[in-house]
């Protein structure tokens, strides 16, 4: 069975490991987000698509949820003690990536083509390509003001309510090679259980993506991010409360609507599951270990081995 995911950062990562426990690697391709890329310290930093390499090849941080196991700081320190730009925490194993990266993107490679050589270099199994090589930035319309999304979310703790969510250049952004011919090839499609206004929501404001999701001839499945209506961990709750107009598995849907035949939610929302416009498959979501990845990722392509 050949998959393809559209995944965010954290969450994302964690659902596919439990799904490369289910599937051969070599059959999954992963769509990353890279609304959230941001430029620090002259370096270009693809947080979601970093997540995800280092947590398929075993060199994330599994204590601090994000950046590489084993990590120092003295290039930060040094950062901080020269008065430079510290609030992004950059890691020193960690920079060596976003060294390699920058370079390459500077000699002129396309970020697909370097997230490959990253991940070959690295022993990553799955096919990881970002949503497009073109730039696309995540924006936060909130009433203190307009953020980049790594200025709201980490700078400012996304302490700010969100008003609108924009997607600056995804109106000419253009799928990154393979995107399309994956999600063409599909057996299955998986949401991952990441945030659908700024992991899931850049992705689909390329319009070429939407466009292959909606007009798919397989099923599509997403994974609700919530438990009992409220986010394991970040803003989901909040956004989909102010934007949605609530935190059941209908508001979830309907982020989707006209791109998924199923949602995957957790026990706890049962019986606001009732009555959804697609197929309702109910399970533990929570991913606490190796096991609870596993099952969610089953119960995901039980639905998605079903007829569209």
């Amino acid at each position: 069975m050949k998959v393809v995911v559209l995944s965010g950062g954290v969450g994302g990562a964690r659902f596919l490991r439990g799904l490369v426990d289910v599937v051969d690697p070599a059959d999954v391709t992963v769509i990353g987000n890279v609304g959230d890329d941001v430029e620090v310290l002259g370096l270009h930093v693809s947080p979601d698509l970093d997540s995800i390499l280092y947590a398929l090849t075993g060199l994330a941080d599994e204590e601090r949820g994000w950046g590489r196991a084993d990590e120092t700081w003295h290039a930060l320190g040094t950062v901080e003690a020269l008065g430079g730009e510290s609030w992004f925490r950059l890691g020193d194993r960690d920079l060596g990536l976003h060294l390699v990266r920058s370079r390459a993107l500077a000699e002129g490679a396309s970020l697909s083509a370097i997230t490959r050589r990253l991940a070959s270099a690295l022993g990553l199994e799955i096919d990881l390509v970002p949503a497009t090589d073109d730039r696309l930035r995540t924006h936060l319309v909130t009433p203190a003001g307009r953020f980049a999304f790594q200025e709201w979310f980490v700078a400012r703790g996304h302490r700010d309510e969100v008003d609108a969510v924009e997607y600056d250049g995804a109106e000419s952004a253009l799928p990154a090679p393979r995107v399309l011919d994956a999600l063409g090839g599909a057996d299955a499609i998986v949401i991952a259980p990441s945030n659908p206004f700024v992991s899931i929501g850049p992705i689909l404001a390329v319009r070429e993506i939407r466009d292959a999701l909606a007009a798919r001839n397989v099923p599509a499945v997403a994974v609700s991010p919530l438990i009992g209506g409220r986010a394991v961990k970040g803003p989901a709750d909040r956004m989909l409360a102010r934007l949605a107009g609530g935190t059941t598995p209908h508001q979830v849907t309907q982020c989707y609507k006209g791109l998924i035949d199923a949602l995957v939610v957790d026990e706890a929302d049962a019986a606001d599951a009732e009555g959804l416009s697609v197929q309702a498959i109910v399970t533990r979501t929570l991913m606490t270990d190796a096991a609870a990845r596993r099952r969610l990722a089953e119960a995901a392509l039980e639905v998605a081995g079903t007829p569209a």
